[in-house]
């Protein structure tokens, strides 16, 4: 294998191990607002409830539902009242986000996958041109 083809398959492999590690971001953050959603489906109808609310990684402390409105915090540090449906609706709106982006980065992949088999190909007929004229010789 020549240099430059070395060279193109070492940023290949730079640029699907981003993108691998993006669509692992990308579907954690897709399982993070799925366990969200079951919480709210929880604690929806449940005020005046006993709940456990966790404060940290893997730690809780029992708490009283004292109000079924949720403060949500909507990016840049700013904080609004929502209903737990108006929630339910903004995490669908963030999966949906979420689902284009993976989708996005799939593709890139796919199309990685195609630029590396179209240097392949072209690296064989480079090294080998006479296949290329023997095979189609044999198709007439």
């Amino acid at each position: 294998m020549d240099k430059e083809l070395e060279e193109k398959f070492r940023i290949f492999e730079r640029e699907i191990m981003q993108i691998q590690q993006e669509l692992q971001a990308v579907e954690a953050a897709l399982i993070d607002l799925g366990k969200i959603n079951l919480g709210l489906d929880e604690i929806k109808d449940k005020k005046d409830s006993e709940i456990l609310a966790q404060i940290g990684r893997g730690i809780f402390v029992k708490a009283k539902l004292l109000s079924d409105e949720l403060t949500v915090d909507v990016g840049d540090g700013n904080f609004v009242k929502k209903t737990i449906p108006e929630t339910k609706d903004l995490i669908e709106e963030q999966v949906q986000k979420l689902d284009s982006m993976k989708n996005e980065l799939e593709g890139e992949l796919d199309r990685i996958n195609q630029e590396i088999t179209q240097a392949l190909i072209a690296h064989k007929e480079k090294e080998n041109p006479h296949d290329k004229n023997s095979h189609e010789g044999h198709n007439h």
